[in-house]
């Protein structure tokens, strides 16, 4: 069975007053998980097929090509989790 773990390499919290998470795709995954995310995600804008401005479901995020993606103003880590579940799985 597929978990989040196979596409996230590691989520990191930005600290501040906005609580932002960071999450690191892994490189072998990365054009699998992209892909999955810009079918979901309704996307807002995007420059060149390199950043994308997505929101999915109230929550608004930064994706880039490189496999870095940027979730802002979630309340915690289990928000984030549960998000990811359904943008990858």
């Amino acid at each position: 069975m597929v978990k989040i773990e196979d596409y996230v390499a590691r989520i990191e919290e930005t600290c501040g007053e906005e609580r932002d998470f960071i999450v690191i795709l892994k490189y072998d995954k990365k054009e699998e998980a992209i892909n999955k995310i810009l079918k979901k995600a309704k996307v807002e804008r995007s420059i060149s097929a390199i950043i994308f401005e997505l929101s999915f479901k109230g929550v608004s995020f930064r994706l880039y090509g490189t496999g870095k993606a940027i979730f802002r103003n979630l309340k915690d880590k289990s928000v984030l989790q549960n998000v990811l579940t359904d943008l990858l799985l």
